[in-house]
């Protein structure tokens, strides 16, 4: 047990899928796993364990932005020997090629957080995704025929459509063709790299300065499904 893990240490699968809503994490095992078990519901963040075709899965929520999913990646993948995590959540996008609904994958997220100066005094604003898991990822959307956006995210630590000015808002990062802006990935993939485990993101997109649909909370919590089944099909190759 960790002072946010309640789990043993048996409880908890070699491969995590991590959303941020606790409540995601309970319809994913619910709807997804069989035999699965409550294994973790400390501060009501659940963690569940079970089997997806036979492969025993840990389906684990984040809660929201670094801080957050930084404790939690550190203390499995540190304390629960979990070797791979793969985000699967939500975000926004100010990209005119991406639309609400798509499906994002991440290749590497920009941030200008002091998270990695804080834990181990680095200066690094972008870290890749594991590309092992990324090809798994990929070869299970083509041979589903879901479309996947591949690609730079950004990572940030105020939930962009509540910025005062968009403008001022995407002058911060360098001027590249950023997919989706998200909350907690660069934090995961910081965790990752610094523990020699893997670690990938899945977004669905839910919300974008260029399209005025927006997912509903509800939405968001069950309409994800194209995310969770690639997600965990790859988890079988």
């Amino acid at each position: 047990m960790t002072a946010h893990i309640e789990s043993k240490k048996e409880d908890i699968a070699e491969v995590v899928l991590m959303p941020g809503d606790p409540l995601r994490a309970k319809y994913i095992a619910e709807n997804f796993l069989t035999d699965y078990k409550l294994v973790n519901k400390v501060r009501n963040m659940f963690g569940y364990t079970g089997y997806y075709k036979g492969k025993r899965v840990t389906v684990f929520a984040s809660g929201m932005g670094i801080p957050s999913i930084g404790i939690y990646s550190y203390e499995l993948y540190k304390f629960y020997d979990v070797k791979k995590i793969i985000r699967i959540g939500t975000s926004g996008s100010f990209n005119k090629n991406i639309k609400v609904k798509d499906v994002v994958l991440s290749s590497g997220a920009y941030c200008k957080s002091y998270f990695d100066q804080l834990f181990d005094g680095n200066d690094i604003n972008f870290i890749k995704s594991s590309e092992s898991l990324n090809e798994n990822i990929k070869t299970v959307a083509t041979n589903k025929n879901i479309p996947l956006k591949i690609g730079k995210t950004i990572t940030s630590d105020v939930f962009d459509l509540y910025s005062s000015s968009m403008e001022k808002f995407k002058s911060n990062y360098p001027e590249e063709d950023y997919l989706a802006v998200e909350m907690e990935a660069f934090g995961l993939f910081y965790m990752a790299n610094r523990l020699g485990r893997e670690a990938s993101c899945l977004m669905t997109v839910v919300d974008s300065f260029y399209d005025e649909k927006s997912l509903t909370s509800e939405e968001r919590e069950k309409s994800l499904n194209e995310m969770i089944t690639i997600a965990l099909e790859s988890v079988l190759i």
